[in-house]
């Protein structure tokens, strides 16, 4: 599928709940969040559908986010599921890696490909601090885990907080030499004012190769992170969904203001 802009749409992230088990400080309030009533998110035959559609008009890439996608019920089973789907080249999720030690092989057998692990830092308090009480060894042991499953190449994200603090970004680059895992950084970013950049390490935040369309919880396909626009499948159905978000995909991203990272999938 071709956007105005020449720019080929072969990648779907898909958000299956907004519901997570931590409360990260860049992503979410302390008090947490108003969630999504359970009747309107998507069921997974709804989700397959959208998917298989996607599959159908190009799509060959698709990311399982969240929330916590390890946190939704029969999550393991949604991955069998569009593991089927012939055409799709790469199937992959993004976890915080709480559950991951508990899942990752599960998941390596329903026929999930790789996994993207959230870690800022590698001090347990200063991690506990912007979890808002997580634990750090569970994510070491998920990652563990998904080396021993063969869930690779295994991809850590880190949110930048400070550009001119590199004692962090040293740290977590030794510490993926060491694991042999690659590492990219995230710069902050903020919906309300658009403030995004290229991934340091990846390719997300460059909206001149931007290939992507994402589909929300609870049925929205939105053609970009940083902006308004959406489309919903149960109304419109899952292709005129799609193909109308292609079609509208803005050349650059600007703001978001009635969404959340947590509601989105990042």
């Amino acid at each position: 599928m071709l956007d105005r802009f020449e720019r080929n749409i072969t990648y779907l992230r898909v958000s299956v709940t907004d519901r997570c088990n931590l409360r990260c400080i860049y992503c979410m309030p302390e008090e947490g969040i108003k969630h999504i009533p359970h009747n309107e998110i998507l069921s997974f035959e709804e989700i397959v559908e959208v998917c298989k559609t996607a599959v159908d008009l190009g799509v060959n890439k698709i990311r399982l986010t969240g929330g916590e996608p390890l946190v939704r019920k029969g999550i393991v089973d949604l991955v069998g599921s569009i593991a089927k789907i012939e055409c799709v080249k790469d199937l992959n999720m993004t976890t915080n890696g709480i559950l991951l030690e508990q899942y990752a092989q599960q998941l390596k057998n329903a026929g999930l490909m790789r996994v993207n692990i959230s870690l800022d830092t590698l001090d347990p308090d200063e991690y506990k601090r912007i979890t808002r009480g997580g634990d750090i060894k569970a994510v070491i042991k998920g990652i563990v885990a998904a080396q021993k499953a063969g869930l690779e190449p295994i991809k850590l994200n880190a949110v930048v907080f400070d550009k001119d603090d590199d004692s962090m970004k040293l740290a977590l680059k030794d510490f993926a030499k060491k694991m042999d895992v690659q590492i990219r950084f995230i710069s902050q970013m903020n919906l309300e004012t658009g403030s995004f950049s290229v991934v340091d390490g990846g390719t997300g935040g460059d909206c001149d190769i931007c290939n992507r369309i994402r589909l929300t919880a609870n049925g929205f396909i939105k053609p970009c992170l940083f902006s308004d626009d959406e489309y919903s499948v149960r109304e419109l159905g899952a292709k005129e969904a799609i193909l109308k978000a292609v079609q509208f995909k803005p050349e650059k991203g600007v703001t978001c203001t009635h969404r959340n990272f947590y509601n989105i999938g990042g």
